[in-house]
């Protein structure tokens, strides 16, 4: 049974940057990056609004910058997963999928969040060519142009607005015959010169040559008016939410309606002495890249001074 001080599970801002902060403690942090290490950025292509990258930074680089880094000041990096969990008692005992056994004084939690995609194979097609699943994140490089929203609450809503601000043009896809977005939103929507939205639409695919140029819809799926229908447009925005990534954590810690992670007073403090949360797997707010690393810093801070209590 191996014995680490801290163990941080999953890669991405939130973990690499817990583990620059633990390693530089002397917390000597053992890092398990996951099934998609680096995480959801890796899906991404140009990510420009990352503070340090004034000409905008590959997201694959960027995670690799924030690997190097962690690994330079002396975080044990390693490929693969955790695939069990014992939280019922201290230190807190885990299972790799390599077979390893590990025993942890404390554990920081950031497995992060899965954007839910609609499963068509264009989606994945397209990915980085017109696809995206963050409007803050991608919008900017639509400015001028014409894109569709995928979905009907609040996020879909929100996502639409921020881009009505950039694009010449926003569609809203929405699968039923209303939004089931607060009638705040709603009506920011509905008057919002530049959004149409496309009641009891559901999307059948995607087209282009080199990215998105369309989309494959039809109106009324299964009705005896039911039609089809194509849309120009250059960008494609999932808004359907996204799924924390808490399978391994939930029986023993709290999450709110949505599923993620409970945080204590504001803080990254689970309701487990030891157990601490950073990124996207705890934040269904703002699921950025500089918040996610900002959650990483308190965590691990918070971890060293739990041991340093100790």
């Amino acid at each position: 049974m191996e014995k680490t001080k801290c163990l941080i599970i999953g890669s991405g801002p939130a973990g690499y940057t817990a583990a620059i902060y633990a390693a530089r403690a002397n917390l000597k942090p053992v890092e398990y990056c996951g099934q998609q290490p680096g995480g959801q950025l890796t899906q991404t292509t140009t990510v420009e609004n990352f503070p340090g990258y004034p000409d905008g930074v590959e997201g694959t680089q960027m995670m690799e910058d924030l690997r190097q880094q962690a690994a330079n000041v002396g975080a044990d990096i390693r490929t693969g997963s955790i695939v069990e969990a014992d939280l019922s008692a201290q230190p807190y005992r885990f299972k790799a999928d390599d077979g390893a056994e590990i025993e942890a004084e404390t554990v920081i939690i950031a497995t992060g969040a899965t954007a839910k995609y609609l499963g068509l194979p264009d989606e994945k097609k397209y990915n980085g060519m017109g696809v995206s699943a963050c409007a803050t994140c991608d919008g900017f490089f639509y400015r001028k142009r014409t894109v569709a929203v995928v979905g009907g609450g609040d996020t879909a809503c929100e996502d639409a607005l921020y881009l009505s601000h950039l694009a010449k043009k926003v569609y809203m896809i929405v699968r039923k015959p209303y939004l089931r977005a607060s009638k705040v939103m709603q009506q920011r929507v509905m008057e919002a010169e530049n959004i149409e939205v496309l009641f009891e639409h559901n999307t059948l695919g995607l087209y282009g040559e080199d990215g998105v140029e369309g989309a494959h819809l039809v109106k009324r799926k299964g009705e005896t008016d039911e039609q089809m229908v194509d849309i120009a447009i250059d960008g494609f925005f999932l808004a359907i939410g996204h799924k924390p990534n808490t399978e391994l954590f939930d029986k023993w810690l709290d999450t709110d309606e949505a599923g993620y992670l409970k945080k204590q007073d504001g803080r990254p403090l689970t309701k487990l002495p030891g157990v601490f949360v950073a990124g996207d797997v705890a934040d269904p707010i703002y699921r950025q890249a500089i918040t996610a690393a900002g959650s990483g810093c308190q965590a691990a801070i918070e971890a060293e001074r739990y041991l340093n209590q100790r």
